[in-house]
């Protein structure tokens, strides 16, 4: 009795000394290297939710043991289990999967929040939007980004190869509700779909990156034409007069899915991405494609917008590609992960930009329709000012 009593005891205070220890060892090394520890911001801010999230970032990030160790058995994991950590999933072929994207098509959850709360139901807040617009004489044009799991759900997992079922079922639910409502909807994943489809035998276009969450510059082509008939078909704009050549460029790049896992002995499993990019220059003048805060369409989204257009070798992306489709520039707003209300809320505070538009073009990816960075608020813009479209007179 008396022994086991002694194991019980000794067990309890091993596992003690072993949760203690590590903070106390990063109290001491933090106080060696004369830095506050960060366990004193506990007490020095509002125990809010945003307060304590942020402390647990940071604490995550600033932990010796684990910077020191964690690679070291993550790399254990993808050794042994093929596990990338709980934000990258590895598919087939080196393929890899960003994994919030794969949850928002597998995992099941409602559309509207069980508080009734409209900011969690992206409907409510796109029509808002769109009727604001619209009292300002200008069009909304919405384009949910399919995510690579639902273009490639065949390169996630053999169990996909050849389903005939759509795989973004909430997006189309979303999409549909949206056309019933008369918003203006371009359904890229049934654009990716049919150009697939049509590929010969043989043909290995691939219209999103294996190693990244977005797409390649085939995709980005692809979709810029696509947007660029739709409002031109609906009388939206008219063709300006810029014109803009091609001018390829070759990038050698890791993938953000492959980055954003930050282990170093995985990366070393994979070579970089061989990327053929197109930037967009003026013919007058050689100049790589600009915007114009001044144009007549405005275009609003998140990172599918800043790849190759802001990052490496910039004026590749989407808005370069759709302004050489329709021949002038464009304006833009682009935030990363914050299509859902962060562009609007930077739209609302810059309302200048407003003026003078005729169509917003407003991008945002699939799975923010769950994961949406703050949301889907609904966000008022202020008044027109006098020279926007709805305010002229007739």
């Amino acid at each position: 009795m008396r022994a086991a009593k002694a194991q019980h005891v000794f067990l309890t205070a091993g596992f003690l000394v072993m949760i203690y220890s590590i903070g106390l060892t990063q109290i001491g090394i933090e106080l060696v290297g004369r830095q506050r520890p960060l366990v004193f911001d506990l007490f020095l801010q509002k125990p809010s939710r945003e307060n304590l999230r942020a402390y647990e970032t940071e604490m995550e990030q600033a932990c010796w043991f684990a910077r020191k160790l964690r690679p070291w058995a993550q790399y254990l994991q993808f050794l042994l289990l093929h596990d990338m950590g709980e934000k990258s999933l590895l598919g087939r072929d080196g393929w890899l999967f960003y994994r919030p994207g794969v949850q928002y098509l597998v995992e099941p959850w409602p559309v509207r929040s069980s508080s009734n709360e409209t900011h969690d139901d992206p409907f409510e807040a796109i029509v808002s939007f769109r009727d604001q617009l619209a009292a300002r004489g200008i069009r909304l044009l919405v384009m949910p980004m399919p995510g690579k799991a639902s273009v490639y759900p065949e390169m996630l997992t053999r169990r996909a190869v050849g389903a005939k079922r759509p795989v973004g079922g909430h997006t189309l639910e979303l999409i549909a509700r949206l056309k019933r409502a008369g918003v203006e909807v371009i359904d890229l994943s049934e654009t990716f779909a049919e150009a697939r489809d049509r590929q010969p035998s043989g043909d290995d276009t691939q219209y999103y990156l294996s190693q990244d969450t977005h797409w390649s510059p085939k995709g980005v082509s692809l979709a810029a034409e696509t947007v660029a008939r739709r409002i031109l078909d609906l009388g939206w704009v008219d063709k300006g007069a810029v014109r803009y050549d091609e001018k390829p460029v070759t990038l050698s790049r890791y993938g953000d899915v492959l980055r954003m896992i930050e282990v170093p002995q995985i990366e070393w499993h994979f070579a970089p991405e061989e990327v053929e990019c197109v930037q967009v220059v003026r013919r007058d003048t050689g100049e790589p494609y600009r915007d114009d805060p001044a144009s007549e369409v405005l275009v609003l989204g998140d990172s599918y917008l800043r790849i190759y257009e802001q990052d490496e070798p910039g004026s590749a992306g989407f808005i370069a590609h759709l302004a050489r489709q329709l021949r002038f520039p464009l304006a833009s707003i682009v935030n990363d992960g914050g299509a859902s209300t962060l562009v609007r809320q930077k739209l609302s505070r810059t309302p200048a930009l407003l003026v003078g538009k005729k169509v917003v073009i407003w991008e945002f990816v699939e799975r923010d329709i769950r994961f949406g960075t703050e949301g889907w608020q609904e966000v008022p813009l202020p008044d027109p000012l006098p020279m926007e479209p709805g305010n002229r007179k007739k």
